[in-house]
């Protein structure tokens, strides 16, 4: 994520608007930007982000925010990503920022597809055999294999049918697929790293 660090023009104090930056994801209470004239209960800030200082539209209906633009991300980053897997993942929330929900659902789809493949499964199986391939193989716990069953249906109805996915099915799906990223992933990825180096001999 770059930091964007230089001065903006004649900012504005501002005080009291609390949002999650749509580019860091930062939870953030802005001292600086513009406001517009409040028509009626309604007002608008373009504030800057405390810690990327990239400026973001925020929408207010009183005290409460509305709308931020650009919007926030679902779920959260994941370390120890292969590459393919890495680009799905950022693909299918950043989709969530524009309200691309059905094309978050059917990315989800295709990372369990590549992660069993990168997991030893065969090339060229269904959807359905990969996710029971990693049910099997114990890359998802015992008491997840409701929500296994939950993110095959959503996605093969995605997939299969004119069915539009909104909100509340592209955050369960996107949950999900962040938890078996980390546990596939991340957590070998941080033992990895915490394994002590052996001096030469």
């Amino acid at each position: 994520m770059t930091i964007f660090h230089p001065t903006w023009q004649k900012t504005q104090p501002q005080s009291g608007v609390r949002f999650e930056c749509g580019y860091c994801g930062t939870d953030t209470t802005p001292s600086s930007g513009w406001s517009s004239e409040a028509i009626g209960p309604e007002r608008g800030y373009i504030l800057l982000c405390t810690n990327c200082n990239k400026p973001s539209f925020i929408e207010m209906f009183g005290a409460t925010v509305t709308r931020t633009t650009p919007a926030t991300k679902l779920g959260k980053d994941v370390a120890g990503l292969p590459k393919d897997v890495q680009i799905l993942y950022d693909e299918a929330r950043s989709s969530t920022s524009v309200g691309a929900y059905t094309s978050a659902v059917l990315t989800c789809r295709k990372i369990l597809m590549h992660t069993a493949v990168e997991k030893g499964a065969k090339k060229g199986l269904g959807f359905v055999e990969y996710v029971e391939y990693l049910a099997d193989n114990n890359y998802i716990p015992l008491d997840g294999k409701e929500w296994v069953d939950y993110i095959r249906s959503k996605a093969n109805e995605a997939n299969h049918e004119i069915a539009i996915m909104d909100l509340k099915q592209a955050e369960d799906l996107i949950s999900f697929t962040e938890m078996l990223l980390r546990l596939v992933y991340e957590f070998k990825h941080r033992l990895i790293k915490e394994e002590p180096v052996e001096p030469d001999q």
